[in-house]
């Protein structure tokens, strides 16, 4: 095989690698009734005048599957903590007790997780939609090469079964995700 070919075929895996990578990381934030301190990981707070990950000024833990528990590394920055959580939105409700912030992470309704299984849905889309992009840029990629028909024509079908791979393994971390919200 041509080193041009198998230099396309190997940056298109790499996005496809990347759209799987950056799906996991959506389906982390979808929470799916049990607390994890994944949860607050899209949670920022000002830290000396600056935009700072939750993670990066506190611990973050779980001491059961219904509490997450935030002990800031200064206490000056309880009230500020608080407030950021309740800025993004999450559906949750932190509690100061002057020392950490505890959050109870409430069990999800019916509704709530048919939401949540919408928006998991939304997610492998956009990482579908991805792969497919790929895989249009790669064909686009090797039909401007300077190679033989026959190489032309392997490579498109290699890349197609990339891409059909791929979209499959997106839907099994659909499935997965599915099932894991649904289970009460």
């Amino acid at each position: 095989m041509n080193e041009e070919v198998k230099f396309v075929l190997e940056a298109t895996k790499e996005h496809m690698d990347a759209a799987i990578l950056h799906l996991q990381k959506e389906f982390i934030k979808i929470r799916a009734g049990k607390a994890n301190p994944s949860m607050l990981s899209s949670v920022m707070v000002e830290y000396y005048g600056s935009q700072t990950p939750l993670s990066q000024v506190s611990n973050i833990n779980t001491p059961d599957a219904r509490t997450i528990s935030v002990q800031p590394w200064e206490k000056s920055l309880l009230q500020e903590i608080e407030t950021a959580i309740m800025n993004a939105n999450l559906g949750f409700n932190p509690n100061n007790n002057g020392e950490m912030i505890i959050i109870n992470v409430p069990p999800l309704t019916e509704e709530r997780r048919i939401q949540l299984v919408k928006q998991a849905k939304a997610e492998a889309e956009d990482a579908k939609v991805s792969v497919r992009s790929s895989r249009q840029e790669a064909n686009k990629e090797i039909k401007n090469l300077d190679v033989s028909e026959d190489l032309e024509k392997n490579a498109e079908i290699d890349i197609q079964e990339m891409t059909n791979d791929y979209t499959a393994k997106i839907d099994h971390l659909l499935e997965s995700k599915e099932a894991e919200i649904m289970k009460v």
